[in-house]
Parts: structure tokens; sequence; C-alpha cells
């Protein structure tokens, strides 16, 4: 008998605590419009965001759960590293490579080379000596007749050969000591330029294989698992920005000169809790009331969709949830 007292006597406690809550939902936007205030009904809407890698690879760890709430630049997640290393590694392999290239250019020829240029041009006089010396001597033999005409042309074309080898030598001497040209140092320049590049661009590709979170918020969805591969741009988390919160209203146009930009506002959720806000956003455009929202006119009337901009520190507001928007009318001079 007792315990069905006590029954009835907590559903009486419930009847009234609920009374309560709804008597205070009820009264008090009423008690703000004989105020003056202005009440607007809203809805919360959360901003989300789809948060992905910017390059493929391996999911290597997870930092964090559906459900978990995230500061701006905290580690989500992160591939696996060992590939883009690898890449940092070889591209800076080429690069010093270039790099050793462009100095051999700019530095010109070593006093070695040249030596050697000189030691091909005396070898390529000594046989052209050597060669104009045995043409005049068979040319002499062949006007006495002891030699044949083909013997003569034979040791003329000889000399030939070797005077442009002379000519080749010199011409090689001439160029060692000039050095490289400048374009190819420019070119060397260039190479070397692209080669840093591409190192540039593998430590950056490194570094775009962590994932970080953009704002505070709290993470909405895990799509993904470590293990799996993923491509650029594949969903892994999907966040909800708790900092600033946002809520969507309509306001009716003989409303509309009392509010402006910046006009302070208080949101107030069924539950009696209140969040100070701002004005933030007040469309140019009129259009229908949506269905979903329940103003206390003909629900046919032309409305303007404005923003309110509001904190919420303790996660209350939540997506799509009803809260009513107090204005207090701005004063305006007449």
């Amino acid at each position: 008998m007792r315990s069905r007292q006590k029954v009835y006597i907590g559903i009486g406690l419930l009847v009234l605590l609920a009374a309560s809550a709804a008597t205070i939902w009820l009264t008090q936007p009423d008690r703000h419009e004989r105020e003056g205030h202005l009440v607007l009904n809203g809805n919360v809407d959360i901003r989300q965001v789809n948060l992905a890698f910017k390059v493929p690879g391996r999911i290597d760890r997870l930092a964090f759960d559906e459900g978990d709430r995230v500061e701006a630049g905290d580690l989500l997640a992160s591939l696996e590293p060992q590939d883009y290393k690898n890449e940092i590694a070889l591209a800076e392999a080429r690069a010093s490579q270039r790099s050793a290239a462009l100095a051999a250019l700019e530095s010109g020829s070593r006093p070695e080379e040249i030596e050697r240029a000189r030691a091909r041009v005396a070898e390529a006089e000594s046989a052209l000596s050597v060669a104009q010396a045995t043409l005049d001597r068979v040319e002499h033999l062949a006007g006495k007749g002891f030699a044949s005409w083909q013997t003569r042309d034979e040791a003329r074309s000889q000399r030939d050969r070797a005077a442009a080898q002379r000519q080749a030598a010199l011409e090689e001497l001439s160029l060692v000591r000039e050095g490289p040209r400048r374009e190819e140092i420019r070119q060397g320049r260039a190479a070397l330029g692209a080669e840093r590049a591409a190192a540039a661009l593998a430590r950056q590709r490194l570094v775009d294989a962590n994932l970080y979170a953009p704002a505070d918020g709290i993470i909405l969805t895990r799509a993904r698992e470590a293990g799996a591969i993923v491509g650029p741009g594949e969903t892994v988390f999907t966040l909800a920005h708790t900092s600033p919160m946002w809520i969507r209203a309509y306001i009716e146009e003989p409303d509309l000169e009392r509010v402006e930009i910046g006009t302070p506002a208080t949101v107030l959720t069924e539950a009696g809790r209140e969040f100070p806000g701002r004005i933030a956003y007040i469309s140019p455009t009129a259009e229908f009331t949506p269905k979903s929202v329940e103003t206390r006119e003909q629900r046919t009337s032309l409305v303007y969709r404005v923003r309110v901009r509001t904190e919420d520190q303790d996660g209350i507001l939540k997506q799509g949830m009803p809260v009513s928007v107090i204005v207090r009318p701005v004063a305006r001079g007449r």
C-alpha cells in the first residue's frame, strides 16, 4: 500500500514539474511581448564540416571518436608517414645533385681541363706537321715520276684531316678557357629550382598526412577506421562547430524596421536556459514562412530570415532544437 502511495506521489511530482516547465515556456514569451520585446521562433542551426586528408594513404591512427569535443589545432588523425619520408629523401637527393652540377658550371673550367685541351692542340699540330711534310715529299716524288698521283692524293687527304683535327682542338681549348655559357648556367639554376620545389612539395605532403581540427567543435561522425586506405578529399570525420552557435529565425515584415545588424538578442530554450546573442544577418529578400516555423500570425505571410549569433560553452544547444529569440528593438529617431 505504501509503495503504491509512493508511486502516486512520484507521478504527481513529475506532473507538477512538467506543468511548471510548460508554464515557464508559455508565459516567458508572452511576458517579453508585454514588455515591448520582439519574440521570434527559431531553430538551432549548427554548422558542420567534413574533414578529409589532402593526400592519399593508409590511416595510421585516429585520436578521437564520435561525441568527443575537440579544440582548434588538435591532431585528429594521421596517415602512415614512411612513403612521404621516402619522397622527401629522394627529392632532396636530386636537389643536392643539381646543386653540385650548378656549382661546377658556375666555377668554370678547372686548370687540369685547360691543360688537357692544350695537350690535344699540341698533339694535333704535331700530326699536322708530319702530314704536311709527307705531302711535300710525295708531291716532289710524283713530279719526278717516282710516286703515283694516287699516293699524292692520299697524302693530301691525310694532311687535310690533320688540319681539321687541329682546328677542332683549338676550338675546344677556346671553349674550355671561356667556361660554360650563360645559357647553360641559367638552365642549371632552373633545374635546381625545380628540384628544390619538388622537395618542398614532398615535405608539405608529409605535413598534410596529418589531419587537424580547423575549429572548436564536436565529432559527429567517424567515417573511417585505422588501416583503411583513403583518397584525398574522402571524409574521415564530420565536425560540428560549437563556437559560434547560430540560430535561424524569421521576422515578419512589419517588425523589420525594429531590428538591425548588431541588435542584442537573447536565445531562450524550452527549459528556460538563456544565451546572450546578437543579430548577425538579415536576409535582403522576403520568403514565405517555412512549414517548420510556427508563428502566431498566418503561416502564409512573408517573412525575412535572420541569423542570431550566440555562444554555448556547455553544449546545451543541439542541431534543430526549437528556441525563442527575444529581441529588444532598437530606438530610432523620428
